[in-house]
């Protein structure tokens, strides 16, 4: 097999690809194996009929699509293999020359990965964000806590407020004629959750269990029933119980049925240490992504629109993976939420683009600081996933070939290079905002 490269504009290659002739007819026999206790024609025997006739009567090319189809992979990885281009993208291939009896010749265009000329890398200034817990932060933390161990009870000798809730029986009439889908029974309606046509629940209020009240709606100009959209309806609904939430008071009681703790100073601390760790965690996240766009906006490279659109491609297939956990295929998806591939290459772009920056300028930082990973290093990390997993290091290893090896190796390098653009980085306070600013001003005033 000969390969030819041409290197073409904007770190995009051609590879020409000649495979001789003796193994298309290789493939061509092998097509015809396969299919021929199919094949039939008058005077023979079906699966007996000699490749020669079936050629004579169908054409000397008949199994030439199968056999292209047999060489394509093999022949496309050997040639990418033999180029020693590190190629980004999926080949836009191309049959040129496919004939019995000559070589089977063709094309494949491929995206190269670009150069990167990298800008200040070293001592890249990022915003100092404070991670300090508030005492609102750390109320609503605890409050969460409070609400998720809330019970629900039946409220005795009080009307409906915003935020009890309500179970209702309801039929509704427009034009004096009921309507398909306004009719329920022991309905629970969250007052104030908006969850009625606007104006329903807000008429429920004040009103007792027991009560019969009539509630009059008109439906929304854009509501999803075109019968319906703008219409007056009337309601008829009977309140048969009024619930509300008990939330547990903050003591000791709830704090040792909910935590490891005994008192409430205890708990607090332990809410306060774990809203910091995750404000610090989201901290160095902003500031990692403030480091890279940085350094990005300094440095060149020319990323071919090829690339781009398999990155596109790929973050889609992940999101169909996900989907498909989720029991919905993506032609499903599409349908429900009239989306095409084209909009969401469109959605996906931006990002698409980001990562293929940020990863180019992480490998060549892992170059320029000579950020190697070892064997060694990469063994640890099949340890350290096998625990995660619960596997075996052994097992977890036998499931890795070499592309994921090197894969991984590729990771542990870039978050190398993260670490030791951190490690780096100056730190300034983040700018004040204008009400920030006149918040001052006016306290410097008054203390004057």
């Amino acid at each position: 097999m000969s390969v030819q490269v041409e290197n073409l504009e904007k770190n995009m290659a051609k590879l020409t690809v000649e495979v001789p002739a003796e193994e298309l007819e290789s493939a061509l026999q092998e097509a015809y194996n396969k299919q021929k206790k199919s094949i039939s024609l008058p005077g023979f025997r079906k699966g007996k009929v000699p490749r020669m006739m079936v050629e004579k009567m169908y054409g000397a090319n008949v199994f030439c699509d199968d056999a292209a189809n047999s060489l394509l992979p093999g022949a496309y990885s050997e040639a990418v293999e033999e180029s020693g281009l590190d190629i980004v993208s999926r080949p836009n291939l191309d049959i040129v020359q496919l004939e019995k009896g000559k070589a089977f010749i063709f094309t494949a265009e491929v995206a190269v990965k670009p150069e990167v000329t990298l800008g200040k890398y070293v001592g890249v200034t990022v915003t100092k964000i404070d991670t300090a817990a508030t005492e609102e932060e750390i109320e609503k933390e605890i409050n969460a806590e409070r609400e998720k161990n809330a019970r629900t009870i039946t409220v005795e000798g009080r009307a409906v407020e915003d935020g009890d809730t309500a179970v209702i029986d309801y039929e509704g009439f427009a034009d004096g004629v009921a309507f398909e889908g306004g009719k329920d029974e022991n309905h629970s309606l969250v007052i104030g959750s908006g969850s009625f046509i606007p104006g329903f629940e807000e008429q429920l209020i004040g009103k007792n269990a027991g009560e019969e009240v009539e509630v009059n709606v008109t439906f929304p100009e854009e509501y999803h029933s075109a019968d319906l959209a703008g219409k007056a309806a009337v309601f008829n609904v009977k309140i048969n119980e009024i619930k509300t939430k008990e939330v547990p008071e903050l003591d000791d009681e709830f704090v040792q049925d909910v935590s490891e703790f005994d008192t409430v100073a205890e708990y607090k601390e332990s809410i306060k240490a774990k809203v910091e760790e995750r404000k610090e965690s989201d901290a160095k996240a902003a500031q990692t992504d403030e480091a890279i766009k940085k350094i990005v906006d300094k440095s060149q490279m020319d990323i071919p629109e090829a690339m781009i659109d398999t990155q596109c491609e790929d973050m889609i297939n992940q999101f169909g993976q996900q989907m498909s956990q989720q029991g919905l295929s993506m032609q499903q998806y599409l349908q429900f939420t009239g989306m095409t591939m084209d909009k969401m290459k469109e959605q996906v772009r931006e990002e698409a683009v980001a990562r293929i920056e940020s990863g180019l300028i992480l490998e060549q930082i892992a170059k320029e600081e000579n950020i190697e990973i070892s064997d060694e290093d990469l063994d640890a990390e099949i340890v350290k996933m096998a625990e995660l997993y619960k596997m075996e290091a052994d097992q977890l290893r036998g499931y890795m070939g070499d592309s994921e090896k090197e894969a991984m190796k590729k990771d542990l390098a870039e978050q190398r290079a993260v670490a030791f653009i951190m490690e780096n980085v100056k730190y300034r306070a983040k700018a004040k905002s204008k009400k920030e600013k006149d918040a001052e001003a006016e306290a410097e005033s008054t203390e004057e």
